[in-house]
């Protein structure tokens, strides 16, 4: 009988502390502007392996891209007694008001890509958006070179001008494309991101400008608008296609010269570092007010040799590795 209940008593001891343990875990909640956008659920990903990894319990609240459910999100997450915030902002101005909100509940917060025009936060990972628009933009032009296309111009289909990301994007390539005396004619910015805009803004490229030789789409889940404007147009082989971001397929189509390619950021990675930086200030640790990741100017050339970084990174594929 005692020993039955020396057994009961270290049975409700065991249970006592690994409850207590369970309720001390600290939470860690994730705003991201639309979860629907492959890139967006890749580094959700990013963010849900290093959170389980580390011990933290993770939210995520998606604004499916509209400012009225990004700031009802804010509050939700706020009011649920989270530790920390990582956020990934509809634009560069709606990352000021939860900035807002979050230092009135002195919650940390960490902005994984997109940017905020002021506010207080721990860290900001973001892609190097300008050194990717750039070097994609080398892939352009070299390709455009080798066809004897360098009197073509070339369009973009860009994502909000507004967007810091999207403004350093926008700056690398126009770069890329002036160093080697390529035009740009024209640039539509996205809205609502479906097929139909990005098909339309596409056709509009073209009909304008009846020399076009190239179109820049700023994503990558779009990519069919864009590729069924050039075919219906007729201008399939003499238009090209070049994205920003990465799907799946996308390991297909560049090695069959469908794209030229692609300049993939690596929000799986970027996830993981938003995460570490919040782990290492909780735990009093030196943390990166600011981390650049690097671009990857995906093309024919060199698809094979990062392949594994590309499964990992870039589309959250093999998370082991």
């Amino acid at each position: 009988m005692n020993t039955f209940r020396k057994f009961t008593t270290l049975f409700y001891i065991f249970v006592f502390f690994y409850t207590f343990q369970l309720s001390a875990n600290e939470k860690i909640a994730y705003l991201v502007s639309d979860i629907r956008i492959p890139f967006w659920e890749i580094m959700s990903k990013g963010i849900e392996s290093k959170a389980k990894k580390l011990g933290y319990e993770l939210s995520i609240y998606s604004a499916d891209n509209i400012k009225k459910t990004e700031l009802e999100n804010t509050i939700k997450a706020i009011s649920s007694d989270v530790d920390a915030l990582v956020i990934s902002p509809i634009n560069s101005s709606t990352a000021v008001t939860i900035l807002g909100f979050a230092k009135k509940a002195n919650i940390p917060v960490v902005i994984s890509d997109i940017g905020t025009d002021a506010g207080e936060y721990l860290s900001f990972i973001s892609s190097n958006n300008e050194q990717g628009g750039y070097a994609i933009g080398k892939v352009l032009t070299k390709q455009m070179k080798r066809l004897g296309w360098q009197d073509g111009g070339v369009g973009i289909v860009s994502i909000p001008q507004k967007r810091k990301n999207g403004k350093a994007r926008t700056k690398g390539f126009l770069k890329a494309l002036n160093e080697d005396g390529i035009k740009n004619v024209g640039l539509h910015q996205q809205v609502d991101f479906s097929y139909k805009e990005t098909y339309d803004y596409s056709m509009q490229l073209i009909k304008e400008n009846p020399n076009l030789k190239a179109i820049w789409l700023q994503g990558s889940d779009r990519y069919e608008g864009a590729l069924d404007a050039i075919k219906d147009s007729g201008n399939l082989g003499e238009i090209l296609l070049l994205c920003f971001d990465a799907e799946p397929i996308f390991l297909e189509l560049i090695p069959k010269g469908i794209l030229v390619g692609s300049a993939m950021q690596q929000p799986f990675l970027m996830g993981e570092k938003a995460v570490e930086q919040i782990d290492r200030y909780l735990n009093g640790l030196k943390i990166a007010k600011e981390i650049k990741v690097d671009v990857l100017a995906i093309s024919k050339e060199n698809i094979d040799e990062k392949i594994s970084i590309i499964k990992r990174n870039v589309l959250g594929l093999n998370k082991d590795e």
